[in-house]
């Protein structure tokens, strides 16, 4: 039995990167060896074990051959007889289909040392194309490789697939884990890009897709295209380290100036409604986790109102917090926020400071501040519990208006 380190970790080793978890492929053994030496199954479709120590995954060495479309048509042969080369030769790149043996020597194939160095993601074999699911991951890989490109064969190979139809087979779940994973990359654009490149992301977010080519005002987006300012809100908010709440409303506000009406352009007023509404449907489609998708229904919807709070009065800001529960979710409310900036700050040209947040801020922190409960108390003494949600509207109003913090309120006491 030999035991060899592959993929990623002899990858990002090779790269100088940090190696969080190892995998193993095991040559020359059987299931039945495995169990014996301690080793607890866990491999559902094929054969794969959790070391009685380490925890690491161990596998035994195997092929796999298309037999029904989509990522879950395969069978696998997993026995003793699979060798090293065997098992790495159904791997997606090249960079991934690289093994270090226990004296530390590198096992190479297939050219996986040659593209790193040459920073290429190239499929291994023809056999890439029996998998969708790769080219999701050659897009997240480009994202999180920033200085790699992608082979052109293995780009057409990508475009090859599209047309075939492989994409549509994917699940809803896996296309969205995929595309959350590359999100959290470095540079999430870069995914996008090779999608549109493909084909693919017309296939999987045709909505998203759609913004390419759409104007916008240049007085406020230089960068005119809407897609290419998607891409660099997604960027600014990889760049700030946002978590993936912030990073899939960045994704998912604008959706709305994809289906403007032709005459209206580069307008696109009333945008953030029918943006809300798109972002439901995806949100719906993908199976996006409830607390995302509010986020992303947020940020469609509010992200103009937000960004007019200077011009706003002290009610309009109380009803902006009532509709975002923000008096209750103030994180939820602060990612709102973030997601907002990233809009405002991913954008071509010059870009001033994004004062909203500081001013909205300051305003909650007013509404918050009225006892409630004691105008509540007071109301039923007074036996009228009917008027306890208008009282505390009222307060918030003037507590938020006292606080002067916007040009309308200002100009409103002078």
């Amino acid at each position: 039995m030999d035991v060899y380190c592959v993929g990623g970790a002899v990858r990002d080793q090779m790269l100088g990167l940090p190696v969080s978890d190892r995998d193993w492929v095991v040559v020359g053994s059987t299931a039945d060896a495995m169990l014996a030496r301690g080793f607890r199954p866990i491999g559902k479709d094929f054969p794969v074990f959790l070391h009685p120590a380490t925890q690491d995954e161990y596998a035994l060495a195997r092929t796999e051959r298309k037999t029904a479309p989509g990522y879950a048509g395969f069978h696998f042969h997993a026995a003793a007889s699979v060798s090293l080369a065997d098992d790495l030769l159904r791997r997606d790149l090249t960079i991934n289909a690289m093994a270090r043996g226990a004296d530390g020597s590198l096992i190479d194939p297939y050219g996986g040392r040659r593209d790193l160095e040459a920073r290429v993601l190239r499929h291994v074999s023809p056999a890439f194309a029996e998998d969708p699911v790769r080219i999701l991951r050659v897009a997240r890989f480009a994202a999180r490789f920033t200085e790699f490109t992608i082979a052109p064969e293995t780009l057409a190979l990508m475009r090859n697939m599209v047309a075939a139809g492989e994409v549509d087979a994917l699940v809803a779940e896996r296309v969205w884990q995929e595309l959350s994973r590359g999100l959290m990359e470095q540079r999430p654009s870069r995914m996008l890009r090779s999608l549109r490149d493909c084909g693919a992301l017309a296939r999987i977010l045709p909505e998203l897709d759609r913004l390419y080519g759409v104007p916008q005002p240049p007085a406020h987006h230089p960068e005119i295209d809407t897609g290419a300012h998607i891409e660099m809100v997604v960027d600014y908010a990889a760049a700030q380290n946002y978590p993936l709440g912030v990073r899939t409303a960045a994704l998912l506000h604008d959706l709305g100036k994809g289906i403007t009406p032709a005459e209206l352009l580069p307008r696109h007023h009333g945008h953030e409604q029918s943006g809300a509404d798109l972002v439901a449907a995806v949100c719906a489609r993908l199976r996006i986790a409830a607390e995302q998708r509010d986020l992303a229904l947020l940020a469609a919807r509010e992200h103009g109102n937000i960004h007019r709070a200077a011009e706003a009065r002290a009610n309009t800001l109380v009803k902006l917090f009532e509709r975002c529960d923000a008096l209750r979710r103030p994180q939820r409310f602060e990612d709102l926020l973030a997601a907002c900036a990233c809009d405002h700050y991913g954008r071509g040209g010059p870009r001033s400071d994004y004062a909203p947040p500081a001013l909205l801020r300051g305003a909650l922190a007013a509404a918050r501040s009225v006892d409630a409960g004691a105008i509540a108390r007071e109301c039923m003494a007074q036996e009228r519990k009917d008027l306890i949600p208008i009282r505390v509207y009222e307060a918030r109003v003037h507590a938020v208006r006292a606080a002067g913090l916007t040009r309308q309120d200002v100009a409103d006491e002078a």
